[in-house]
């Protein structure tokens, strides 16, 4: 149920829906002789467009996702296993053609190889199902191992956890297929700005994870007036700050995190997760 709610309530509010659902009820307002309702409407519409696109008001909501957590440094000796979370290929184009194509969020991918590599005795724990409510689509942990295998990862290290459509069941799921031991180490591949929930997520779990973020949105230094990148780039990250903001409030009230923004190892909110 929730995973249903979460899928309609961001249908609704995404910004780019969102205007022209406003747009659509300015229409109406004016058909129906509101005229002030209507005015009112249309330049909610155009502030939408203009702040989510124009602007670096979607940078800006994002800096604080992407960098509350870093990699390690230095990065460590040993590392036990590697969870990468799902969220970074095409999956109904997979489904109808069989590839392993990447969308925005691929770099995950990418960069769980590159560390299977780096670490050749760790599990590679591949957690996502399919997450989709209005498009069918193949899940990630079914394609992964097409685009590992292909880039060097030998199949028998691939471990699929293939039933979760969220970031909680992600975490319950992929713990109860790992099972690590006490001491163990284990790397959290996801997206930068998705970070803060997934560890939110995982702790919850029980799950002590060491955060590995990939795929960045922003350069971390935008400043706020109007964007240098392009409209589209801009209303993307709009959309995704948006929408983890609300997640992690989400998580929160759920009960699914134990805060919305998780706290650093030792409660330092200004030093990064040493290994």
């Amino acid at each position: 149920m929730f995973h249903l709610a979460s899928a309609v309530f961001w249908t609704v509010v995404q910004p780019f829906n969102l205007v022209g659902l406003l747009i659509a009820a300015a229409v109406v307002a004016a058909l129906i002789r509101w005229r002030k309702l209507s005015i009112t409407l249309g330049t909610l519409a155009f502030l939408v467009v203009a702040l989510a696109g124009w602007t670096t008001f979607g940078a800006l909501l994002l800096h604080p996702l992407e960098g509350r957590f870093q990699r390690p440094d230095p990065a460590p000796q040993h590392v036990d296993g590697i969870v990468v979370l799902g969220g970074g290929f095409e999956g109904a184009v997979n489904l109808s053609r069989g590839g392993y194509e990447l969308n925005d969020s691929g770099d995950r991918f990418v960069e769980a190889a590159i560390l299977a590599r780096r670490y050749p005795q760790a599990r590679v724990l591949i957690s996502g199902g399919s997450g989709s409510v209005f498009l069918a689509g193949e899940g990630d942990a079914d394609t992964a191992p097409r685009l590992l295998t292909g880039l060097g990862v030998p199949p028998e290290r691939i471990e699929l956890e293939d039933e979760s459509r969220d970031t909680f069941e992600n975490a319950r799921l992929s713990f109860a297929m790992a099972k690590p031991r006490p001491g163990e180490m284990w790397l959290l591949v996801t997206s930068a700005f998705h970070m803060p929930r997934a560890v939110g997520a995982f702790r919850q779990a029980g799950f002590d994870v060491v955060p590995w973020p990939a795929d960045y949105k922003t350069t971390g230094r935008e400043r706020p007036g109007l964007t240098d990148d392009n409209v589209l780039d801009s209303l993307r990250n709009t959309s995704i700050a948006v929408r983890e903001w609300i997640g992690l409030a989400a998580y929160r009230l759920m009960g699914r995190s134990s805060a919305i923004l998780p706290a650093l190892e030792g409660g330092d909110p200004a030093a990064p997760i040493q290994p």
